[in-house]
């Protein structure tokens, strides 16, 4: 039996067929859509490499069973930049060396973008590091990328600001 999904993807709407409701959004993504960016780490939720947003929140992707989104709008990390413009989280994370072997990175990027837009990291390190404790980086780039959130921070900020003027 043959089941059939609609996603927004990356600001795209797809409808996907899936041959089995067990399908993980991460391999959905991965497998089926070829959207490579997001990593498969541990398959346990445990190191946050699959990160994604959906409908603007945070999550592991390898947690989640794709049929249970179905209608949501999931963001990869092909689908923050615009164009040849980096985001701002993006450039944060270059400006701050927040990436080392880079396997961790789509899903610290997600990650960071999701912690900004749900407004929780303030500008205390402490509660970014712990708002980032899903994520694992097993280069150690941990410094660079509560610098980066920071920064990113203070730009979509100055950004949203500049908007509602």
């Amino acid at each position: 039996m043959t089941l059939a999904i609609r996603l927004t993807i990356n600001g795209v709407e797809r409808e996907v067929a899936l041959d089995d409701p067990r399908v993980t959004l991460l391999d959905l993504l991965r497998e089926r859509l070829h959207l490579t960016g997001t990593k498969k780490g541990c398959d346990r939720g445990q190191c946050g490499a699959c990160t994604v947003l959906v409908d603007g929140r945070r999550i592991n992707a390898c947690l989640a069973l794709a049929l249970s989104h179905d209608g949501s709008a999931v963001t990869t990390i092909e689908g923050v930049a615009d164009g040849e413009t980096l985001h701002p989280v993006q450039r944060a994370f270059i400006a701050h060396d927040g990436f080392q072997c880079g396997f961790c990175t789509p899903g610290q990027v997600m990650s960071a973008i999701g912690l900004i837009q749900e407004a929780q990291a303030g500008d205390d390190p402490e509660r970014i590091r712990e708002a980032m404790s899903g994520n694992l980086c097993r280069c150690g780039a941990y410094r660079g990328i509560t610098e980066a959130v920071l920064e990113a921070q203070q730009e979509m900020s100055a950004t949203a600001m500049g908007d509602a003027a």
